[in-house]
């Protein structure tokens, strides 16, 4: 499995509406994709903005590729994204997702 990690950085003011753009926009592209195996989004408030983490799961980077294009750590942006104010940043990061567990008696990877 492989995690993709993209971050911002979005006016307080514009988070809760950006969260939910990026919903409709990011998640709901990806999650279309085949190979996509889940995602998660944080987020971080600092001062007068809120940085927001989203990591998307794959099953391999080939799956990723049918969704990014050829280059995979250049992040994927829409149209809509300057009506929040964002400040994306331009490139993603990639891990192996070595182990995970979640809930009691956990899943592994």
């Amino acid at each position: 499995m492989v995690a993709r990690e993209w971050k911002c950085k979005v006016p307080l003011e514009k988070c809760q509406g950006f969260i939910a753009y990026l919903n409709e926009t990011g998640v709901r592209d990806t999650s279309s994709t085949p190979g996509y195996q889940g995602a998660q989004i944080f987020r971080r408030d600092l001062d007068a903005k809120a940085e927001i983490t989203l990591i998307t799961y794959w099953d391999k980077l080939a799956s990723i590729k049918a969704f990014a294009g050829e280059d995979i750590d250049r992040a994927r942006l829409y149209p809509e994204d300057y009506k929040y104010d964002l400040e994306p940043d331009p490139s993603v990061r990639h891990y192996e997702v070595v182990e995970h567990a979640f809930g009691p008696g956990g899943c592994r990877a």
